[in-house]
């Protein structure tokens, strides 16, 4: 039997996404919702954690903490919104428009705490895989972060992992 529900669900979610997308890869983006926002940079994360291939649980649980303490989520929140980011960021275009288009919905001062997190989670492992690295520097690039400051947001970082 069908679950009605679910595709009911699943549906909106497409929807959701779709629009989602849509405004995220317009020529003139406009400042996201902050649940828009939310997800929008919870999948950059997903996608920062899924560039070597190897999705650990170690990653999947720095993204939950780093979204709990950004957002103040519970614990079910913070699943839900990733979950949610793991389906959007399959949907998503390019990382080159993906991430110039959250550079032009966020605002400068949050950018470096964006680079700070996906060195979070590039370094939850415990290891420094080339594909995430190289995606790193080309997020922080294309978030407006010069290569200095996400090397001393790395270290800062590593310092304290």
């Amino acid at each position: 039997m069908i679950d009605i529900g679910f595709i009911a669900k699943a549906d909106y979610m497409a929807l959701m996404f779709g629009d989602l997308l849509k405004r995220l890869t317009q020529p003139e983006s406009e400042a996201l919702p902050d649940e828009d926002a939310r997800l929008a940079l919870t999948a950059l994360l997903v996608r920062i954690a899924r560039a070597d291939n190897d999705y650990s649980a170690d990653e999947k649980d720095r993204i939950d903490r780093i979204n709990a303490r950004r957002y103040n989520l519970g614990p079910g929140a913070v699943g839900a919104l990733r979950e949610e980011a793991e389906a959007l960021e399959a949907e998503a275009p390019d990382t080159v428009r993906f991430t110039r288009a959250i550079k032009d919905a966020v605002p400068y001062e949050d950018r470096l705490s964006v680079v700070k997190a996906l060195w979070e989670v590039v370094l939850a492992d415990g290891a420094r895989a080339q594909e995430e690295d190289a995606l790193v520097r080309m997020a922080a690039n294309f978030l407006g972060i010069s290569d200095r400051d996400s090397a001393l947001a790395r270290q800062d970082i590593a310092g304290g992992a």
